[in-house]
Order: C-alpha cells, then sequence, then structure tokens
C-alpha cells in the first residue's frame, strides 16, 4: 500500500516477517541505529557550520518507510538529525530508502504542481549499484532464490573486487561505501560531487561500461567478448580477479564439469558444433579410458582449455571462449535500472533487513574476502542490548 504523509490508511492484517520482532527494533533505533552520521553523510557539508552551505540541501532529500501491514510512506523528508530520528524513532519503519534530492521539499510537492510547471524533479543522487546473488542461479548448486552461504557469497566478493577497482582507477571516483543489503547481495553507493550530478544518460553510460553479462534465460551464450583484444578494464579483471576465482575456487566448489547436466551448460558456450561434441563424447564415462584420473571437474577444464587452445582450433576463434566461459560464470551482474535513474530509491545502510532481521552492515572492499553474511548481527541479537546505558 503507497501513501504519503498523513493520508488516511486502510487497515490491514498484520504481516510481520517470521523472527522479526518489533520490539527489538524498538531499541535498535532507540540506542544503535546512527542517526546523526546518516545525517552528516546526506548533507554533505550543508549542515550549517560551513559557510556558503545550503541549508535547504538535507531537507530536499527523499526517505522513504516501510511500515508494518506493508504501508509505504514516500516523499518523507527532514530538516535536521533530530527530526530524522524522530520520526524514524517514532514510526519504527521495517525498512528504511533512501531517495534523491529533490528541487523542493518532497513533502511539499503538491504546493509547487499548480500551473503545470514541472519544478519537482531529482537533482542529485550518489551513482548507485545493485547486485543480487539471485541474478547467478544458473552458476550456483549449492543454493537458489534469496538464499546465500559461503560456498556461493564469494562471487558477490569478486563483484566487489571488480567494480570498486575500476571505479576508483577508470573513472576517478574516491567516496565509495558498499553496503550488505542483508539478504543476498550488496550494494554501492557512489558519492563524488559529480557522481551524484550525473544525469540519467550519464548514468547510464556508466553502468553500460560495466555490461559485459548480455543473455536471457533462453540464451546458452550470456556473454560475448569480441574485438581482437579485450578491453583493458576486462583483461585486468579476468586476469587479476576472475580467472584466479574461477579456478581456484568456483569450479570445484560449485563442481562445474560433476555431471552431464552440468558440463553441457558449458559447452553450450562453445559456438563450434564439433568441437563441444568432441568434448562431451569425451566425458560420457562410457569407455574406461574416458573417466580422468584426479578431481573431474579440474581434469575436464584442463582438457577444454587444452583443445580450445590447440593449433587444431586456433583459426575458428575458439581460443576467446575460455575467457566467455570465465566472464559468464564469474562476472558481476548489476540490476541496471537501479543505476541508469537518478530517483531509484536504495536501501539505507545500517537498517533491517525485513526478511532475515540482519542489519545492513559496510564492507570493506580492500578486506571483502574476510566478509562473512552468515555472521553479520541480526535484530534478535542486538535486543539483549536494551539494559545497557547509552
Amino acid at each position: 500500500m503507497l501513501i504519503d504523509g498523513h493520508e488516511p490508511v486502510q487497515q490491514q492484517v498484520s504481516t510481520i516477517p517470521k523472527g522479526f520482532n518489533p520490539d527489538h527494533l524498538k531499541v535498535y533505533y532507540g540506542k544503535l541505529f546512527p542517526h546523526a552520521d546518516i545525517f552528516k553523510w546526506m548533507s554533505y557539508g550543508n549542515d550549517g557550520k560551513h559557510p556558503g552551505c545550503d541549508l535547504s540541501y538535507f531537507g530536499r532529500r527523499e526517505f522513504s518507510f516501510t511500515l508494518e501491514n506493508d504501508i509505504y510512506l514516500r516523499f518523507q523528508s527532514f530538516n535536521s538529525a533530530t527530526e530524522l530520528e524522530h520520526a524514524i524513532r517514532e514510526k519504527c519503519p521495517f525498512k528504511i530508502d533512501i531517495g534523491p534530492v529533490y528541487s523542493v521539499d518532497p513533502a511539499k510537492r503538491h504546493a509547487y504542481a499548480q500551473g503545470g510547471d514541472n519544478v519537482f524533479t531529482p537533482m542529485e543522487r550518489e551513482l548507485i549499484f545493485d547486485i543480487d546473488m539471485s541474478d547467478y542461479d544458473d552458476v550456483r548448486y549449492c543454493c537458489s532464490g534469496a538464499d546465500v552461504c559461503l560456498d556461493c557469497w564469494p562471487l558477490m566478493t569478486v563483484a566487489i573486487k571488480v567494480m570498486d577497482r575500476a571505479l576508483r582507477d577508470d573513472f576517478g571516483f574516491d567516496h565509495i561505501l558498499w553496503v550488505y543489503s542483508g539478504r543476498r547481495g550488496v550494494h554501492c553507493w557512489v558519492c563524488d560531487r559529480r557522481a551524484r550530478r550525473l544525469t540519467n544518460e550519464q548514468r547510464a553510460a556508466v553502468a553500460d561500461y560495466f555490461r559485459v553479462y548480455k543473455g536471457s534465460e533462453n540464451n546458452a551464450k550470456k556473454v560475448s567478448l569480441t574485438g581482437p583484444v579485450l578491453h583493458p578494464f576486462l583483461a585486468r579483471s579476468y586476469t587479476d580477479v576472475l580467472e584466479v576465482f574461477f579456478e581456484k575456487k568456483l569450479l570445484c566448489g560449485q563442481q562445474l564439469f560433476s555431471t552431464q547436466e552440468k558440463y553441457e551448460k558449458i559447452l553450450a558456450i562453445i559456438p563450434d558444433e564439433s568441437t563441444a561434441a568432441e568434448l562431451h563424447d569425451r566425458w560420457q564415462g562410457n569407455r574406461r579410458s574416458s573417466i580422468p584420473k584426479g578431481d573431474p571437474n579440474i581434469v575436464r577444464w584442463e582438457q577444454l582449455k587444452h583443445t580450445l587452445q590447440s593449433g587444431k582450433h586456433k583459426g575458428q576463434g575458439l581460443r576467446r571462449c575460455i575467457e566467455e566461459i570465465v566472464f559468464s560464470y564469474t562476472y558481476p551482474r548489476l540490476d541496471m535500472e537501479v543505476s541508469k535513474h537518478m530517483n531509484h530509491l536504495l536501501k539505507a545502510p545500517f537498517c533491517v533487513h525485513p526478511k532475515t532481521g540482519r542489519v545492513c552492515v559496510p564492507i570493506d572492499p580492500d578486506h571483502c574476502e574476510d566478509f562473512d553474511p552468515t555472521a553479520v548481527p541480526a535484530l534478535s541479537e542486538v535486543s539483549s542490548l536494551k539494559t545497557v546505558e547509552t
């Protein structure tokens, strides 16, 4: 249900997620949630303490609250950290989303709608990226949907490593915040001033720079690396991150060649049917000589590489297919629409995911391989701090 401000709300049957206790949420918002830090961050110096600052800046930022019973409050705005804290503690939202800075106070937007002038428009917004583990379901076999474990989570680690370096080295951004979504993925906030002022077209161009995975469920081949050589960004990502991760972790961790169903998905990426058939017959296992000695995942991957890299197939352009397989299984898969539009909402850091009860904590990109999503504090755990003096 979507409402604005104080408009009437229809009563609904309670839909509190299992294990999500609103009383615990009150404790969290009252004692642990960093209201003042969120205000300082979102103000970007426009907090009244610096000469020439825009005192209306934070007040033009949209916040959205999702309350119990799926009540959705859009276009909330606050003029100070105190107002923000008061509203959060009073409403106790199950989820907090952050939107752009508008041209006028979003809570008063109706007052500017007279005359047909389009004066209510987004002016600034962090460049954001959303990466969900569920988009990798075709390349992971340990979990599916919103479920994650330590076997598939490294796919998120790879995404952070690849994108963080490119955002810094290729685009020159410095102020980048990575946040655990609380359930199945990660969010990236690029906060540099020039990133916040990008137009929708410019945001789409940046997002498209990272777009390699272009397939659909109906396409066996979802990555096509064209040209005689890889783009420097892709070559760097492949050499420094993707290839090592694929061969050292994903290959055996997900048992990519352990069954016919799994390796047939990989063989389907090879454009030459005779080459794919040759490898398929070799792995059928109907002859004793075809049974590999050692881990079949490692052995079959080496056989595939040797076949595609041999002189016999060099003229067919199949060498690039090895890179395409690695990119298909490891390269970051972005929700492109989130990044393209300035007015898109994104879950606030440090809020609590309503499905899991886990806190959306920041991730250090320099040590992202040490991050364990299963060890993130949950709302039920912080409830024990109720008696702690602040």
